[in-house]
């Protein structure tokens, strides 16, 4: 995406004919109150979507023996939205630029309506498993909301605010997730296990809520419009495929443990539906509000140093989480499980650092410098987020495939929690081998992607 301040017009009261923030006399005198605005009703929009994308991982915990879904059915109905949402991430990257920032988010917000809706019509004992796989696939639509938000939000704002507004807008989104499940657990509490419809009663008025704000509030941003080049270079660099494949261990393991912590719970050490769901919003809630913790360290230490180390404890969480399940500990379990979701808000942080800092050394690499290599930086990085969080967003179905098998094989998460341990070490290789080995070896040898960048290889540990 590209933002200029000259465009072609585009009529209506809520399209902005020029926008340059970048110009700090325009910024204060108005961009900056119009920007913030955008940001707060877009934080919104984006955390209904969140919350509808997750709802099945409250919905299964309602499911009592008279729905007749066994363990590794409710994994594969949470790992449904989960593909669905990472799909939908590429297109809806550039509905903002084709039909308007606040367009779109009345109308990404509006077909939140659509799923809600459904699951109310499904949610009783009786209803065939393809219904329920139909409806959960729905609830894609609301992962889809992340990429048109955060794409949004990136146009409204200058490069020096970017990393604030953008860690705003993505951490109030993953509040999303634990917030409904705290809806579930509520319901559950006061009304028991068999008043699902209640969760959706809550949500149908809100995601109505959102939408109108949205249109009330918000703002099209004439000047932007889809770069179409910028996504084949993209797709082309090597890096823009470590990077997906990094965070599909960050963000994937978030979205994906989020969706299946509840069922694990109950399945692993056979909890109520009371007591998962008492204990489920937890992890998504801290692994949600350390996110932005993440950039800033990624900002001071630099993005590689912290993912690589990040990694590491990624893996040492799991470690415990393996042994406690062997020992049969729920308390040692819950307390590697609630460590791994907040290493994943702080890679999640700390991957994303890493994108423009990649691209703008491989600008300065191509021997570009001052505002020529900023602008290269911006318009492949800008491109590239959306492939990567849609890709990044395929580890959550991974995870949850994963669960469903080992559970319907061995009745335990444990053979999934060492197929991931695994993973994480492969991500702490990758990190190390791409981004932080100082190599001055041959070319053939050199990491992946350096071609291009080997002089600015150095410069990829404080990315």
């Amino acid at each position: 995406m590209t933002a200029m301040t000259t465009a072609p017009r585009k009529g209506g009261r809520r399209w902005i004919q020029q926008w340059d923030p970048e110009d700090e006399t325009f910024w204060r005198a108005k961009g900056e109150r119009i920007a913030r605005r955008n940001l707060v009703f877009s934080v919104l929009s984006e955390h209904i979507g969140f919350s509808v994308w997750s709802l099945w991982s409250v919905m299964v915990l309602f499911m009592g023996p008279e729905y007749g879904v066994d363990p590794a059915g409710k994994f594969f109905l949470v790992a449904v939205p989960t593909l669905v949402g990472a799909v939908l991430r590429v297109p809806y990257t550039f509905a903002v630029a084709r039909f308007g920032g606040r367009n779109w988010t009345v109308l990404s917000a509006a077909l939140l309506l659509l799923p809600t809706a459904a699951a109310a019509y499904v949610m009783e004992p009786g209803t065939s498993y393809a219904a329920f796989v139909a409806v959960a696939a729905l609830t894609g639509v609301g992962g889809g909301n992340f990429a048109s938000s955060m794409t949004n939000i990136n146009s409204f704002y200058p490069l020096r605010k970017k990393g604030w507004a953008l860690g705003l807008n993505a951490g109030g989104g993953n509040i999303g997730v634990p917030v409904v499940q705290l809806v579930g657990l509520l319901v559950i509490g006061t009304a028991g296990a068999a008043r699902p419809r209640l969760v959706l009663a809550v949500y149908l008025p809100l995601v109505v809520i959102a939408a109108v704000l949205a249109a009330l509030r918000m703002d099209n941003l004439a000047p932007v419009k889809n770069d179409t080049g910028a996504v084949p270079e993209a797709l082309r660099d090597a890096h823009t495929w470590i990077m997906s494949f990094l965070y599909i261990g960050t963000f994937g393991s978030f979205i994906g443990y989020s969706f299946a912590f509840g069922l694990v719970l109950q399945n692993q050490f056979a909890r109520t539906p009371l007591q998962a769901a008492s204990l489920t919003f937890i992890g998504p809630l801290l692994g949600s509000l350390i996110r932005p913790v993440g950039g800033r360290l990624a900002d001071r230490l630099g993005g590689a140093r912290v993912t690589l180390w990040n990694f590491a404890a990624m893996a040492a969480a799991t470690l415990v989480v393996i042994h406690a399940s062997l020992e049969k500990s729920p308390a040692l379990f819950l307390a590697g499980f609630i460590a791994l979701f907040v290493l994943t808000g702080l890679g999640n942080g700390s991957t994303y650092k890493m994108i423009p800092g990649i691209f703008q050394a491989k600008a300065l690499a191509r021997g570009l410098s001052g505002e020529e290599a900023a602008a290269y930086g911006r318009r492949l990085s800008g491109a590239a987020m959306g492939l990567i969080g849609a890709v990044g967003a395929l580890g959550g179905l991974g995870i949850n495939l994963a669960f469903r098998q080992s559970f319907q094989t061995s009745g335990t998460g444990t053979p999934a929690f060492v197929s991931f341990l695994l993973c994480y070490g492969l991500c702490f290789s990758v990190t190390w081998a791409v981004y932080l080995r100082r190599s001055r070896t041959a070319e053939g040898a050199r990491p992946v992607g350096a071609q291009q960048a080997e002089r600015a290889v150095p410069a990829y540990a404080e990315v």
